[in-house]
């Protein structure tokens, strides 16, 4: 699953999705002033130094970030369920773009040099996921800078400046559509700024960036218009006016980018510095570029072995034929798909597998919009706004075709149960409502993606083992196929990055090592070019779990309950595995290591 409704949305948000920027070249590393030693374990008298902060001041130093990043980026904050600035688009002008990123240099500069060596362990938790939220950040502006080399950046403000009007009814149809009207007319100026920024345009990304553009017209055509019946007739005059003139130049700014196309340089990766550099400051894995890459490996050699060792080895690839039931429509096919929710909620249950808290919302099946489709080819997860005052998350799922050769069409429509399990309950859906209701709020905002995907994809094989698909199944099929590509996601996205692959190399090895057709090969590629880690997150979160949960099992010992481990597990966030490790086994060994210089 794609967590975010544009993999371009939240590049601001630290611990969050990443963009590429090709031949870039990073700052000196600026070292933390503390060691691991002294971070992780309390100063002695003689140790001690002036402190450059306390926890109160770095609590306010969070919250004035937190409440700066939304107002800057309007549209994040809309799909984010903050409608604040529903009027506004983020301002893409040089001059704003230098001067965020000298904001976050300066705040992540403040916050290095705090000592915390005196604080206590929660306090320098909570320093240190914040430290982590600005460095990514800061790497985004300073080793990415995105806004330079990939048009999808602008093309996904448009797109996602309507959507996020249009997907939840916090207020009245009227209201949202002189919203999206006020935003349309900003779309012109937006672009032309876009095209300004981008002095080497990356091709690959403005393929996408044309195809996505291209397929936008549903969006602002059909979508957009349900909220205009309640419009007087100049309100509505103004907002086909604007939707007009924004979808001029929405294909402008396309038509131009495709004559640009032969001039345009390759996809260039970051390197093993730059890479390296992301896994340990931003993500605080324990692990190196190749480190993650050996684990790729071995978990792909083991998910093909075991879909061998099935006794009808082919119902790892999903086939519609032996459905018993075919829907007939799109309408259908979604109803049929969220249907086979509550089984799994009343196997839960039964299994006292988890706790589904009171304020859990409904978690929908929905039709992926044509202008996602070019980097989500199996949709994404749309999941409760961290503002969000509706608790109802989706998932959207692309069009139905019953001959579809798409992976996850195919296996939607034979079992739909284990994706179910992996975008909605046990797991997104469950775990980052559950994730907004923190009350301390540098852990509510942190959205660690290992954690997020590792959980999901643990979920996934969880049900298996505890009995919810019979031996030899085809849900018991997908769940092996499933973490098998997952795995050759981790060789596509290390490789790609690090320089040892090319772009087809990289969709070669996604069909023959990740069993996948070539369409889903390619949209796993585009994925893994525009947000470097992303693909790790899967494999690399599902072992630190199930790592976890041994090292919990023989802590507790004989009064060791799986339900009381996931719910332990899951309250605490979103966060690096590492810092979960500490809070939930008071063992800082492995953070030690993932901050080790």
């Amino acid at each position: 699953m794609k967590l975010l409704s544009t993999i371009l949305l939240f590049c601001v948000l630290g611990a969050s999705v990443k963009e590429l920027r090709p031949q870039a070249t990073p700052r000196a590393e600026v070292k933390p002033d503390v060691t691991n030693n002294a971070l992780l374990t309390k100063a002695t008298p003689s140790t001690r130094t002036i402190k450059a902060g306390d926890p109160t001041a770095l609590r306010k130093l969070a919250q004035d970030y937190y409440d700066w990043r939304n107002e800057n980026y309007p549209v994040a904050s809309s799909d984010s369920g903050l409608h604040t600035w529903d009027d506004r688009l983020t301002d893409f002008s040089a001059a704003k773009i230098a001067e965020r990123a000298k904001h976050v240099r300066t705040l992540l500069d403040q916050v290095r040099g705090m000592s915390t060596s005196e604080w206590s362990k929660d306090d320098r938790i909570d320093w240190l996921l914040f430290r982590s939220q600005l460095e990514g950040a800061d790497f985004s502006d300073r080793v990415l800078r995105f806004e330079q080399t990939n048009p999808q950046v602008y093309v996904g403000e448009c797109s996602n400046a309507i959507f996020s009007l249009l997907k939840k009814e916090y207020d009245t149809p009227a209201q949202r559509a002189v919203a999206a009207t006020s935003r349309l007319k900003l779309m012109p100026a937006m672009l032309a700024e876009g095209e300004k920024n981008l002095q080497k345009p990356v091709k690959l990304y403005a393929q996408l960036a044309i195809t996505s553009a291209r397929s936008i017209d549903p969006l602002l055509n059909d979508s957009m218009m349900t909220l205009a019946p309640d419009l007087t007739p100049a309100e509505r005059d103004a907002l086909v006016n604007a939707r007009d003139e924004a979808l001029a130049a929405i294909h402008g700014f396309a038509d131009r980018l495709e004559k640009r196309l032969p001039s345009m340089v390759d996809f260039a990766p970051m390197g093993v510095a730059n890479y390296n550099y992301y896994l340990k400051h931003v993500l605080l894995l324990p692990l190196d570029a190749a480190q993650v890459e050996m684990l790729g490996r071995a978990e792909l050699a083991r998910y093909r072995a075991l879909e061998s060792l099935l006794r009808d080895p082919s119902l790892a690839d999903p086939d519609p034929a032996r459905s018993k039931n075919i829907p007939p429509d799109q309408a259908s096919f979604l109803t049929a798909y969220e249907s086979r929710e509550q089984e799994m909620i009343n196997f839960l249950k039964e299994r006292q597998l988890i706790t589904l808290p009171d304020y859990l919302g409904r978690f929908e099946i929905r039709e992926l919009p044509e202008a996602f489709k070019p980097t989500s080819p199996g949709g994404f997860m749309n999941p409760p706004g961290l503002y969000d005052n509706d608790p109802t998350g989706f998932y959207f799922i692309p069009t139905y075709n019953r001959e579809s050769k798409n992976f996850y069409i195919r296996a939607a429509i034979e079992d739909p149960r284990p994706i179910l399990g992996h975008e909605g309950i046990p797991g997104h859906f469950l775990q980052l409502s559950i994730a907004n209701h923190l009350p301390n709020e540098i852990r509510r905002q942190n959205q660690d993606g290992v954690f997020v995907e590792g959980w999901a994809l643990y979920g996934e094989e969880m049900l298996m083992r505890t009995g919810l698909y019979p031996e030899n199944s085809a849900a018991q099929g997908q769940i092996l196929r499933l973490s098998r590509y997952r795995s050759a996601r981790v060789g596509v996205d290390v490789n790609l990055q690090t320089g040892k692959w090319t772009f087809e190399q990289a969709v070669q090895y996604f069909m023959e090592a990740g069993g996948l057709d070539r369409e889903s090969a390619e949209g796993e590629a585009a994925g893994a070019a525009s947000s470097p880690t992303q693909k790790i997150w899967y494999i690399t979160g599902k072992w630190q779990i199930m790592n976890l949960l041994g090292k919990y099992r023989d802590k507790i010992g004989a009064n060791f309950r799986l339900g009381q481990f996931h719910d332990a597990l899951v309250s605490t966030g979103s966060l690096p595995l590492s810092v979960v490790e500490w809070i939930m086994l008071d063992d800082p060994s492995t953070l030690q290591e993932a901050l080790r210089p």
